[in-house]
């Protein structure tokens, strides 16, 4: 499959899902209050600390997948057995966690979670069916990593935008005629769950290499034994990730009541674009270069790294600048409340640019992920929790959400900063001055500085429609600069421009 497709389809559906999403909390606040908004927030934390489970799986999958994908009969059994393992293993994970959460759900709503208004009752039950959603989701996520080891990302892609259309945008129907309270809500939730697993299923099994007659596919330990290393060091890796994205909403859905805590959700969701914008990227990414390393072919593996590098800058920095220059404005078109903008922008502007610095520099992790080898990533995320957990810790005691946007910011530069030089210098030597300056640092001080000019020189206007227009002329103009700073960038745009008049 065509890399520059499966980055386009990415980067399509991955906009869609997110942009859809964001669109939608307004109407979802409106329908069924700011409260039950925050059980929704609860419920994307959740699901994202569910994935502790994964223990490296769906990635390892993935990258085996990957490797065999144009393999002999003999891959492909091996390939097979290793899926059916897999399988066995998140079923069972999934119905042990998920019968355990339910039976906590009582403490959950009446001890955890600081609830003002809704039913404690209402509550119960809505964390019960938002347990289960996250489970069937949770095992439909060992079949993504198949399908995106094989490389089917446009397939995946529209399949993506068909289930956040039914998702987010049919649900309004069902407030109108079925009712508006969180459990009607997690009960559509989990119909569109249980179809998205059996689509899933289906394609996975179709995409899998034939095999002959009569091997046996009996579930065993046996096909784990040769991943296990690189599953552990992926499990390790998904253990700290999901550590570092969430221990701040963990830890903030316990010290804040839960209204205020959906207007910290609204904050991070909206930073949260920073990802859709870097992980289709990193999802076509990552195929591509596993292959090219196990080919033995470092050059263009460099050469790609490098290149998407630029990319992730050309679209991210833009987008980062922003959320940050300009967070109260975009709070403000988006919700139409003013008092809510003006509260919550600070924290908008604090996760967009650590998102930011996040995002970048995640592609020395894409680098080691290839290679197969992780002790650097483990030690250096290692480093990084132990002191952005009490950082948040002490910033969300003293300052609430701002602290735990400021400690957000600070630790992830210093991380950016100090560690991913040796990162770089342990597989490439001297490639990080390089990927530094002319791959980052280029596009970073350019865009910044024309933010900073229009942030001094623009006068706002007074009409939502009309900011919105204005947002949407300043992105186009940053993402401009930063096109124009990236010299892979200009190369592309030249070299078409001579084939197109030449």
């Amino acid at each position: 499959m065509s890399l520059k497709r499966n980055i386009l389809a990415s980067y399509a559906s991955q906009f869609y899902v997110t942009l859809i999403g964001i669109f939608m909390v307004p109407i979802y606040v409106h329908y069924m209050g700011v409260e039950a908004y925050g059980l929704i927030g609860f419920f994307a934390m959740l699901q994202a600390w569910f994935q502790l489970f994964d223990m490296g799986l769906t990635p390892t999958l993935a990258r085996e997948t990957a490797r065999f994908v144009t393999g002999s009969e003999a891959d492909a059994l091996q390939l097979r057995r290793l899926l059916r393992s897999l399988e066995g293993i998140f079923v069972c994970i999934a119905l042990v966690v998920c019968a355990a959460l339910i039976l906590g759900s009582g403490s959950i709503a009446g001890s955890w979670l600081k609830v003002q208004q809704l039913p404690l009752q209402e509550v119960e039950r809505s964390i019960s069916l938002m347990v289960l959603n996250i489970g069937v989701r949770w095992v439909s996520s060992l079949y993504r990593g198949a399908i995106t080891g094989f490389e089917r990302l446009v397939w995946l892609g529209g399949l993506n935008v068909m289930l956040a259309t039914v998702r987010f945008l049919l649900v309004v129907l069902v407030f109108i005629f079925v009712g508006t309270s969180p459990t009607v809500f997690f009960e559509y939730q989990l119909v569109i769950t249980a179809i998205e697993l059996v689509l899933l299923v289906n394609q996975t099994y179709r995409l899998l290499p034939k095999i002959s007659l009569g091997h046996h596919l009996d579930w065993g330990w046996g096909p784990l034994r040769t991943v296990l290393k690189f599953s552990l060091s992926m499990a390790f890796v998904n253990l700290t990730w999901v550590v570092l994205m969430q221990s701040d909403k963990l830890l903030l859905s316990k010290l804040l009541p839960l209204d205020e805590y959906a207007y910290f959700s609204l904050a991070t969701l909206m930073a949260s674009g920073i990802f859709m914008l870097s992980n289709p990227i990193s999802i076509a990414l990552l195929p591509r270069l596993t292959r090219l390393s196990a080919e033995e072919n470092h050059f263009a593996l460099l050469g790609l790294y490098r290149e998407s590098t630029q990319l992730v800058g050309v679209i991210v920095i833009p987008a980062v600048l922003v959320l940050s220059f300009f967070a109260e404005q975009v709070l403000w078109v988006w919700t139409g409340n003013a008092d809510l903008a003006h509260k919550v922008a600070p924290v908008l502007t604090l996760y967009a640019v650590g998102n930011g610095i996040v995002a970048l520099g995640a592609f020395p992790y894409y680098l080691q992920f290839a290679k197969g080898d992780l002790r650097l990533h483990i030690i250096g995320t290692v480093l990084l929790l132990a002191i952005l957990m009490p950082a948040i810790l002490w910033g969300t005691q003293h300052y609430g959400m701002v602290g735990a946007g400021y400690a957000w910011v600070g630790v992830n530069a210093l991380y950016f900063l100090f560690w991913l030089p040796k990162v770089h210098g342990r597989f490439v030597k001297g490639l990080h001055t390089l990927w530094l300056l002319q791959d980052v640092g280029v596009i970073m001080l350019s865009s910044s500085t024309a933010a900073a000019l229009l942030y001094y020189l623009i006068v706002w206007p007074s009409g939502r429609l009309v900011d919105a227009v204005c947002i949407l002329m300043l992105s186009v103009m940053l993402l401009a600069v930063s096109t124009a700073s990236s010299s892979q960038m200009r190369a592309k745009i030249g070299a078409r421009w001579r084939m197109a008049f030449s």
